[in-house]
């Protein structure tokens, strides 16, 4: 998506249509209660069912470092009462550095990096 909105973005400007990427990391919400992930197995010792495992135990670190929902407000805020709006805008630790690694590093790099934060 994030092609998209920066293609729009050029089109759109001469008409004075500014877009605007809110970009968030994990936020603190009723969502990390609510997730459900379907089971491929009631074989526990699947390999599928071990990779959910995993990718579950991730979310709950997510989740444990997710930051406030009135940060992200804010940043929206802040962005869509800007004269000069950023095209995009980085809420939370977790996504900083996420965004810095992607722009620091292969395809490979980062796919390595994201299964290595997901336990896989």
């Amino acid at each position: 998506m994030e092609g998209l909105s920066e293609s729009i973005q050029y089109e759109l400007e001469p008409f004075g249509i500014k877009i605007i990427l809110i970009e968030p990391g994990a936020v603190g919400s009723n969502f990390w209660r609510n997730i459900k992930i379907a089971k491929s197995s009631s074989n526990t010792n699947s390999p599928y069912t071990q990779l959910e495992n995993k990718i579950l135990k991730a979310f709950k670190e997510m989740e444990q470092n997710a930051i406030n929902p009135s940060e992200v407000a804010k940043t929206i805020l802040d962005a869509v009462t800007s004269d000069n709006p950023q095209l995009r805008y980085i809420v939370g630790d977790d996504a900083a550095k996420i965004m810095e690694a992607r722009k620091n590093m292969s395809d490979g790099e980062f796919g390595n990096l994201i299964k290595k934060q997901f336990g896989i």
